[in-house]
């Protein structure tokens, strides 16, 4: 080979990353909430499982309900009780989106893109919504009151487009109805999710996720009109899923 041709050779460059910010969990900030009372409460969750280490992921959402993401502490604290290495718990930490390298807010908005909701408006939602908080998906705003994130398919297309805040359920979404919602939090205002709970926290809501009920799970409906319309015209039909031992309902008398 040429000495012209080894000057040319393509792969002899430098290879430069454009996902410089997809590392791992933030190491320079060492600061903890993490008490005893959390250990504990992470050995309970250990307890839990035939094996141990299947108790990682709620452990992590426990960790980000206590320091708002996965910090290192709450890594070394899982890596601990599991008897596993801080290494195998920040594998798993980084894998899932659902986990925080960096601080969340207060709140965490999220607006899926994802086909429905991106062609009922997603993408024009998420940009109201960089605009009015004043950030971009991935960023929290400088009070810590939110964080926004671009989000995948939340498996409520019938209620497109989708805003979710702390995990909760913001159907039919508008930029003006995301306005008012954004304005309610910022204020300190009651706000309830379409189909679920009075919003509380992001940190509240991890904690549920973690294993630790709030007990308002009966709190506002559990499905929709949408939801619930094929069921309707089903028994208004006197239709069953075939091979059931179902009974369908009669059915209703047309007026």
């Amino acid at each position: 080979m040429s000495e012209s041709t080894q000057s040319s050779y393509p792969f002899e460059e430098e290879f430069h990353s454009h996902f410089s910010d997809t590392g791992g969990v933030d190491q320079s900030d060492q600061s903890t909430a993490i008490t005893e009372e959390t250990i504990e409460e992470l050995r309970s969750l250990a307890a839990r499982y035939p094996e141990p280490r299947s108790a990682l992921l709620p452990m992590l959402h426990l960790v980000q309900s206590v320091d708002g993401r996965v910090s290192p502490a709450g890594i070394e604290a899982c890596a601990t009780v599991l008897g596993i290495t801080a290494a195998q718990v920040s594998g798993v930490a980084t894998f899932y989106t659902m986990y925080k390298r960096r601080p969340a807010g207060e709140h965490h908005i999220g607006i899926c893109t994802t086909s429905v909701c991106a062609i009922l408006g997603g993408d024009l939602l998420l940009d109201r919504v960089e605009r009015k908080l004043g950030i971009k998906e991935g960023q929290t705003t400088p009070d810590g009151k939110f964080s926004l994130e671009r989000i995948e398919c939340n498996a409520a297309c019938d209620f497109a487009p989708i805003m979710m805040v702390n995990w909760e359920f913001m159907d039919n979404m508008t930029p003006r109805k995301a306005d008012e919602i954004l304005d309610a939090l910022a204020a300190d205002e009651p706000v309830r999710s379409t189909r679920g709970a009075t919003i509380t926290s992001w940190k509240q809501s991890e904690r549920v996720l973690a294993g630790f009920p709030d007990d308002r799970a009966d709190e506002g409906p559990t499905a929709g009109e949408a939801s619930l319309r094929g069921l309707k015209i089903a028994r208004q039909h006197g239709w069953s899923a075939p091979g059931t031992d179902e009974k369908p309902e009669p059915k209703e008398e047309s007026k």
